[in-house]
């Protein structure tokens, strides 16, 4: 299994998921034409990751801004994770500016729903 590497646009995250390093990152803004289509990768290689049943995982979510359609995305990235701590250690940091409570308030959503504990770590 390859890690895989989205380079980020204006648009789109950037995206870093290393198997070596168990770590999933998703920095920057969230707001492609076809989120559905955009995340399916990172869908299939998360399948693919919890599959090989590997101990401790960290995911990383810093981002600026993201939309409706990219929120029902990052939610089933956060279900999976919610998956995978079913059989290993998972930590979950989510990134959010001093002033931007939206985003705080997001992380706080998505740990509630998926009763995955988050680390909230303010930039």
């Amino acid at each position: 299994m390859d890690d895989l590497k989205i380079e980020g646009t204006e648009d789109s995250p950037a995206i870093l998921m290393s198997i070596e390093r168990k770590e999933v990152l998703i920095t920057g803004r969230s707001l492609p034409e076809d989120a559905f289509t955009f995340y399916a990768p990172v869908m299939e290689w998360l399948d693919n990751y919890i599959n090989k049943g590997l101990s401790g995982s960290v995911f990383i979510f810093n981002l600026e801004y993201f939309n409706t359609a990219s929120a029902k995305q990052l939610y089933k990235i956060a279900e999976l994770a919610a998956k995978l701590s079913k059989s290993t250690a998972v930590t979950v940091k989510w990134h959010y500016d001093e002033d931007d409570l939206d985003m705080l308030a997001s992380g706080e959503r998505f740990s509630r729903l998926t009763k995955l504990p988050f680390e909230y770590i303010q930039n």
